[in-house]
């Protein structure tokens, strides 16, 4: 018989309950960044390959993506990065992508106001 060593495996019980909340939180970013409608489960198709049946789940909120389908959420949808991020405990990075987006209007309103005085 072998002695025992080393440590326990985690039993999960964490990520089960914590599950719900990642599912509605992805749900809740798409929905606020493209609405309830069917163009919404379009969209998401379009952006991750998935299915009509995938999409309509993660917009429901009673499953969530992973791996490669959440990376091209949060490529195409600030919502669900900013939704990631708050999950994670690391909402402050949030506020970068707040001021990077600020950056750039305005840039763009002061290429405006340098055409128009020209």
């Amino acid at each position: 018989m072998f002695p025992k060593m080393g440590k326990t495996f985690p039993s999960g019980n964490d990520w089960k309950r914590d599950r719900p909340t990642y599912q509605m939180a992805i749900a809740s970013a798409l929905k606020r960044e493209l609405g309830g409608s069917h163009q919404a489960i379009k969209t998401t198709m379009r952006w991750t390959g998935v299915s009509e049946r995938t999409a309509k789940n993660w917009l429901a909120g009673s499953h969530g993506p992973a791996g490669q389908h959440l990376i091209e959420l949060m490529r195409r949808s600030e919502e669900v990065c900013l939704a990631v991020l708050r999950l994670s405990e690391r909402d402050n990075y949030g506020l970068a992508l707040d001021l990077k987006e600020i950056h750039l209007k305005l840039s763009k309103m002061i290429a405006v106001l340098e055409d128009a005085q020209s």
